[in-house]
């Protein structure tokens, strides 16, 4: 088992902060120090970096603050070669038969470069402004149902379906997806694992200590055991890699300059509300306090103070960054879905800093080990 390398589409915004989120208005951006808009030119200076950096493929966000996954990707993929694209997308807020259509019709138009990151939804608040009312464990039902309705229509024939929440008849695909895309999926909660174990091929967890990614990955694994299926597992994470580690942690601490106390504290009152199991364990590894956020040795939760989702980076020297990836390799995770503030800066630091180092050691996959750098690097080194 190899490492894959993927990286992230800042598609709500990017710059040299936690906090530059939104402040592009609608239309036109609005002129803050450090804030680049996602515009199709900043994200694919992102996607070609990724590219000739190595990288496998990079996640696209979805929900209110982002741009629209679909569209913005198939875009991306005009300006790229082999790169592929995970696909964020929420089910429920489309028809299974119709995401399975447009899944097929994307494998085609991009020479197979679709990957599709399944996101249930844990913030009823957020789904609400989607028009869906579900709670978080009907939701889950919901996206058990939804992805057996996407496999069966991705066979060819017509496949009729009768749950709950779905009564598909005759639905199909003409042209099935050639390949047909992996599934990562993410879920810490009771609810989530059952519905992982049937469909994920890849399982998707933020970025714990490696104990307690350990714990979820032998929980997943035994649920699959009794599907008679194998899921393979991944791991979301900023990073933070310098040429040594004192300049890693001086950048680091440098993302906490411009937060105070209430920006933190209003931060975390609303990610607490979240119905999300998975934030709710990130909100956990810092209980909102600044002391202590390196939570094992070169895991750092200060990203979580003010952000939702993947609230930890890796930082360190290129060979520490290095060292902790092999050591969540070792427990069983071979997709390393990975991020920085800002995006196109960080994405050359790993590139030519920790791929390097990850190659020497004999843990990439052929593509990462041929993507090669450019001899221009990026400012801000």
């Amino acid at each position: 088992m190899t490492v894959r390398l993927h990286w992230f589409l800042p598609t709500g915004g990017d710059g040299r902060t936690l906090v530059d989120r939104h402040a592009y208005g609608p239309g036109t951006a609005r002129k803050v120090s450090g804030v680049r808009a996602p515009d199709l030119d900043y994200l694919a200076q992102i996607a070609k970096a990724a590219e000739r950096l190595g990288f496998e493929a990079v996640l696209t966000p979805t929900g209110t603050w982002c741009e629209d996954a679909w569209l913005t990707t198939v875009a991306l993929a005009q300006h790229t070669e082999r790169l592929k694209f995970l696909v964020a997308f929420r089910p429920g807020l489309l028809s299974p038969t119709l995401a399975a259509q447009m899944a097929s019709t994307y494998q085609r138009l991009t020479g197979g470069r679709l990957l599709l990151n399944v996101v249930t939804g844990g913030d009823s608040a957020e789904q609400r402004r989607f028009g869906d009312r579900l709670d978080h464990d009907r939701r889950y039902a919901r996206t058990d149902e939804f992805l057996s309705v996407v496999r069966g229509v991705w066979r060819g024939a017509p496949y009729d379906f009768d749950g709950e929440h779905y009564q598909i008849e005759g639905g199909l695909t003409a042209l099935p997806p050639d390949p047909v895309p992996q599934l990562f999926f993410g879920g810490s909660s009771p609810a989530a694992g059952p519905v992982a174990a049937r469909h994920a091929d890849v399982y998707l967890t933020w970025g714990e200590p490696p104990a307690q990614v350990k714990e979820k990955i032998d929980w997943i694994r035994s649920l699959a055991e009794r599907e008679e299926r194998t899921v393979r597992f991944g791991v979301r994470l900023h990073t933070i890699s310098r040429d040594s580690a004192a300049e890693a942690w001086a950048s680091a601490n440098r993302l906490l300059d411009d937060l105070d106390a209430d920006t933190v504290a209003a931060a975390q009152a609303a990610l607490g509300r979240s119905e999300s199991v998975g934030q709710q364990r990130m909100l956990a590894l810092h209980g909102g306090s600044r002391d202590k956020l390196e939570i094992h040795p070169n895991l750092w939760a200060g990203v979580g103070l003010v952000r939702g989702g993947a609230g930890t980076a890796l930082v360190g020297s290129h060979a520490e960054v290095a060292d902790r990836i092999e050591e969540y390799h070792a427990l069983g995770v071979e997709h390393f879905v990975l991020s920085g503030y800002p995006h196109l800066e960080e994405a050359y630091w790993f590139g030519e800093g920790v791929i390097p180092e990850l190659a020497a050691r004999g843990l990439l996959a052929g593509e990462a080990v041929s993507g090669g750098a450019p001899l221009l690097v990026a400012s801000g080194r």
